[in-house]
């Protein structure tokens, strides 16, 4: 990928925070900020309520921005690329798209209509469940307000088609002319706190810090002048892969730092599987989590509270992190213990502060070049950030893309690895609630007692069918596994569609998601799976 797509690809949002409230329109889908992501759904709020801006949103759910939206538009789970179409086919065959903005900047637009064509507002209607005139004014709405941004999280990502998902998102941008202006862009949310610094410094199996890829040879060359040992020619496995070889036994050991795939991984009794087969564990966490219980070495951790150090946000601005306690017994921070863990190995890694690694990756990524801890030790900045002169880039792509030309390209769509059957009636789709942030909170006594167990959302209709009222217990069950959670009958969820998060080891709910997953990015499919559900009966006590 390059260009935009590298951006996306690598979850940058090309705009910046401060901009959500003066958007004039927000076209958010797959995303629910206002409990994944609070401050930024606070936000976009504020900019319906304060500055009346119109909001779209996409989502199977009606979710608390749904009751804020001009638009609510209710697809159905994994029809996000249709309705993308829908929206292209009519902005196109209605004049709205900045052919201007195409002509000068983009290339593929014929390929793309190519494609786009077989996706009249009708056909899309039936595919997503959106009537058309929703399709219609979403379009309208979206193609005409220059300062309307797209909004996405792991609603987009979290499918087989997951990077397809996200390529058809920069095409109607694109088409649009909405990228490279102010309060517009793509801007996809990253999921945790340090996520995006993770990825800029190289935490991924395809490139190095700054996103050269493994396959550059000058960047393999810089990198290995740099550590003084050679980089790797091959690109690393992902997760999917990793967990499939340690099955097979062509993978005998596994470091699993700050993860917890035995609860968070689709299809977890796979997982497990994988990590009962290898012949060595390593965790390195915070607290004995369900993944640690299968390691033969647990390295206890400092938290973010407990050393010092730079966060990089989803809006690509680096700030400083300040230790405010001692980390507790023989908790360390983790850049301590992998450098005298690579030391132990034979590869010595030395350095007194980390500030001083974070010259050393100043030194070797352009985008940070210009970011000391000088420059960040009150307000952060955003990168690219080339030189100690440059204020840092509040959006992307202004005047022209990194490739030159924004690439557009026809996306069909294509439909979930699984849909319901007769056997397996019901689709259940995944995501987070406001009370827990992954599984780390349940550790708060305060958070715990707000919300101490799953709560299966359920649609009215199908809990009549069922015969399940409010907190009753039920038995979910995929082809994968089968779990027991409490219910709650809404309508927040449409019929034939249940909602649970993955919060809880009590209903580990990824023992039923299926690990199908992205070709590319080998995401799997977390937000659509076919389940059956079933009243669990209480046991009857034995008779004394």
């Amino acid at each position: 990928m390059a260009g935009l797509a590298a951006t996306l690809g690598s979850g940058a949002m090309t705009n910046s925070i401060g901009e959500i409230e003066f958007d004039d329109v927000l076209f958010i889908i797959g995303s629910n900020a206002p409990e994944a992501h609070p401050i930024i759904g606070n936000k976009m709020k504020r900019a319906v309520t304060v500055n009346g801006a119109k909001l779209i949103v996409a989502d199977p759910r009606r979710t608390e921005l749904a009751d804020y939206a001009h638009l609510w538009l209710r697809l159905k789970p994994g029809t996000d690329n249709a309705l993308v179409n829908g929206l292209l086919y009519l902005i196109i065959s209605n004049g709205w798209h900045d052919k201007a903005y195409i002509d000068e900047r983009c290339e593929g637009f014929d390929e793309l209509w190519q494609v786009v064509q077989a996706y009249p507002p009708e056909r899309v209607s039936e595919i997503t469940g959106v009537p058309v005139e929703q399709l219609r004014e979403a379009a309208e709405l979206y193609a005409t307000t220059r300062k309307a941004g797209i909004f996405y999280t792991l609603g987009i990502t979290e499918h087989t088609t997951g990077t397809a998902n996200v390529m058809n998102l920069a095409n109607l941008a694109m088409v649009t002319g909405h990228i490279g202006i102010e309060n517009a862009g793509v801007n996809p949310l990253r999921g945790q706190n340090n996520v995006q610094g993770s990825c800029d410094m190289g935490a991924l199996p395809n490139s190095f810090p700054g996103y050269p890829s493994v396959n550059d040879e000058q960047a393999r060359a810089r990198f290995s002048a740099a550590y003084g040992v050679p980089m790797p020619e091959k690109m690393g496995l992902r997760i999917p892969e990793m967990l499939d070889m340690a099955v097979f036994g062509k993978l005998k050991a596994m470091y699993v730092m700050g993860e917890d795939p035995a609860l968070t991984d689709a299809d977890a009794n796979h997982v497990r599987k994988a990590l009962e087969s290898l012949e060595f564990l390593v965790a390195q966490n915070l607290f004995m989590t369900e993944t640690a219980k299968y390691a033969d070495v647990f390295l206890p951790a400092a938290c973010y509270a407990e050393k010092d150090g730079t966060f990089t946000n989803t809006e690509r601005r680096v700030q400083r992190v300040r230790k405010a306690v001692d980390p507790p017994g023989q908790c360390r921070p983790d850049w301590q213990i992998i450098a005298d863990l690579s030391t132990r190995l034979g590869h010595e890694l030395h350095y007194d502060s980390p500030e001083q690694i974070f010259d050393e990756m100043r030194a070797l990524v352009p985008q940070y070049a210009g970011i000391s801890y000088e420059r960040i030790d009150q307000v952060g900045l955003q990168w690219p950030c080339p030189d100690e002169s440059h204020p840092g880039t509040k959006f992307l792509h202004i005047g022209k893309f990194t490739r030159g030309k924004g690439l557009l390209q026809g996306i069909e769509y294509e439909a979930p690895a699984e849909l319901v059957s007769d056997e397996y009636p019901i689709l259940l789709t995944t995501g987070r609630m406001l009370y827990h942030y992954n599984i780390m909170t349940r550790h708060s006594a305060l958070l715990e007692g707000l919300r101490p167990h799953e709560l299966a959302q359920i649609n009215p209709t199908d809990a009549d069918r069922l015969a399940l009222s409010e907190g009753d217990m039920a038995r979910v069950t995929s082809r994968r596994g089968s779990i027991t959670s409490r219910v709650t009958v809404t309508d927040t969820v449409p019929p034939g569609v249940v909602f649970m998060t993955f919060h809880y080891k009590e209903s580990p709910v990824n023992e039923l998601t299926n690990s199908a997953f992205d070709p590319v990015t080998k995401t799997a499919e977390f937000k659509v799976c076919a389940v059956r559900i079933e009243k669990e009966l209480a046991e009857v006590a034995p008779a004394v």
